[in-house]
Parts: C-alpha cells; sequence; structure tokens
C-alpha cells in the first residue's frame, strides 16, 4: 500500500522535492510517466471512493506490460529456430547420403574423392560411396570402369560384382563388366580377390579373371589405362564384351544379328576414330560395315 500511496501523491502532484527525486529515480519511473501520459487524454469519470481501485490496476497493468513479449520478436525467434534445425538437417541428409558418379557412354568422367583421391572413369560407368565416415573406411562400389589415384591413408577399397581391390595409397585401373574382372597396378602394391582367387600386384603387373577363374597374370609397360590417353588394350577378348565396349565408348549401335566367334581379341583400337575402329573389327572378323545412320551400324558376315 504503501507503494500506492507514493503513486496517488505523484499523480496529484503533492510530493515534496525529495520525495519527487526519490520517486523518480526508481526503476520503474519511466512506465508511470508514460501510464500517467496516456491516462491524461482519457476522459474518465472518478472520485476519491475509487481512487485506490483505479491505483491497483494501473500497477496491475504495469506488471503486465513487463513480462508481454512484442510478437515480432517472437516470429524472429520461431523464423531463425526452423531454419538452424532445417539447415542441420541438410547438413546431416547430405553427410549420410550416398553419392554416385556416372560416366554415360561416349563420355568419361573425372571426379575427386573426400580425402582428394582422383578418379578417371571410364565410358558406361557408375561409382557409388558415402562420405559419412570416410576417413575412417575409404571403400566405393564400382560398375564399370574406372583409373585410381589414391591419397595416402586408411585402407582404400573398390568393391565390384566380380570382385574387390585393396589398396593403401596408390594408382591402379578396375573394370568389371559382364563377370570379366580385370585389375592393373600402375605404382604401389594392390590386393586383388575374387571369389575363388586372391592375388597381390605389384606395379607393371595386370590380372584378369572371368567367372571367377584368372585367365591372365601378366606384365604391362605401360604407366597409365591406355584409354585415358583415346585408346582401347585387349587381352583375351570374347567378341560380344568387344562390340559392347566399342557401343559403349562411341554411343553408337551395333547389330551383328546371329554372328558369334570364339575367336578371342588381343589388340589395340582407337577410341576416338569410329571409322578405324570398325576396320579393326571387320578384318579380323571377316565381316562387312553397312551404316544405318550416324549412330547405327551393321556388321554382317562377307562370306
Amino acid at each position: 500500500m504503501e507503494k500506492n500511496y507514493k503513486l496517488s501523491k505523484w499523480l496529484n502532484g503533492e510530493m515534496t522535492k525529495t520525495e519527487l527525486n526519490e520517486f523518480q529515480s526508481q526503476e520503474d519511473f519511466a512506465i508511470y510517466e508514460k501510464i500517467k501520459k496516456y491516462s491524461s487524454e482519457l476522459e474518465i469519470e472518478t472520485d476519491k471512493n475509487n481512487e485506490e481501485e483505479m491505483l491497483d490496476k494501473v500497477i496491475s497493468s504495469k506488471i503486465k506490460l513487463n513480462k508481454t513479449k512484442p510478437l515480432y520478436k517472437n516470429w524472429y525467434l520461431k523464423i531463425a529456430a526452423v531454419l538452424v534445425i532445417g539447415f542441420g538437417l541438410f547438413l546431416g541428409l547430405e553427410a549420410f547420403s550416398e553419392i554416385t558418379e556416372i560416366a554415360i557412354n561416349g563420355k568419361q568422367n573425372v571426379f575427386s574423392l573426400p580425402d582428394n583421391s582422383e578418379v578417371v572413369m571410364n565410358s558406361g560407368s557408375k561409382i557409388e560411396y558415402s562420405k559419412w565416415n570416410w576417413y575412417n573406411k575409404r571403400q566405393l562400389n564400382l560398375s564399370g570402369e574406372a583409373y585410381f589415384k589414391v591419397a595416402k591413408g586408411k585402407k582404400f577399397t573398390v568393391n565390384t560384382n566380380s570382385g574387390k581391390v585393396t589398396v593403401l595409397g596408390t594408382q591402379f585401373n578396375v573394370k568389371s563388366r559382364n563377370k570379366r574382372f580385370d585389375v592393373t597396378c600402375y605404382e604401389g602394391k594392390v590386393r586383388v580377390k575374387s571369389t575363388k582367387n586372391e592375388v597381390i600386384l605389384l606395379k607393371g603387373q595386370t590380372v584378369s579373371f572371368e567367372n571367377n577363374k584368372m585367365i591372365i597374370n601378366q606384365s604391362v609397360t605401360e604407366n597409365k589405362p591406355l584409354w585415358t590417353l583415346n585408346e582401347m588394350k585387349f587381352e583375351k577378348e570374347k567378341f560380344k564384351n568387344l562390340i559392347q565396349e566399342i557401343e559403349i565408348q562411341y554411343n553408337i549401335s551395333l547389330k551383328t544379328y546371329d554372328f558369334k566367334s570364339e575367336q578371342l581379341f588381343t589388340g589395340t583400337i582407337p577410341t576416338d576414330n569410329i571409322d578405324i575402329t570398325l576396320q579393326i573389327i571387320a578384318s579380323n572378323y571377316h565381316l562387312k560395315i553397312k551404316k544405318i545412320n550416324e549412330n547405327s551400324f551393321e556388321l554382317v558376315t562377307s562370306r
């Protein structure tokens, strides 16, 4: 009640100079002053009998004003919270999401992994990997062919349908198509594991498996895959696989109909000149070339 009494004296202008100085020094004085200002603009009939009731209402209103937060601040806080949560979810999903790299037919794809290991993908290939925990578990899934320059670090594994390759830091090429699995080491050392076999390759060595059977284990003289230099090198390749690889590299259709051959192809053909490529195939298998359109050809027997 003492506060109400002082407030009443202030409103009625009955305070002494000392009392007024003390009252103005209070923390709530600015609020009282605003209330007095707005109250003076209202036409309210009052008397001494309800003065105490009015003062109680004024103090009650002052307390409510202190506890009320501006609406716009609430909205800003809510929007900020939504943005922070949304950004956090985005970063989390990106970290856990599966990354897919594709090299379409007729094109190559070059990219870097999270540890700056370099990958060159050959045409018609796909790689899948996850950024999550990459530095502790460096592994990816390959379908097709790719050349890797692996940065030093923990074990690096390439998984394919026909087997897997494990290294620590080196340069190597992996190809997996049609149940055939080819691996060549250009630097360092790699461990190659198929379903039934396991072999360690050193620099300049290559190995090939078909249907889980080792068909090639020899040395190479190149210091990088020839397909990165617009050439394809084949060792004991089946005719159907040879035709499919040409279709992938040039993004064309080669119709061979019912032609079959048990003759295995060993040699090099270009990937930037379709005319020369088809002439090499036609000469080796005694076929004639018929052009249907820019992207389709027929290979028919010449006998």
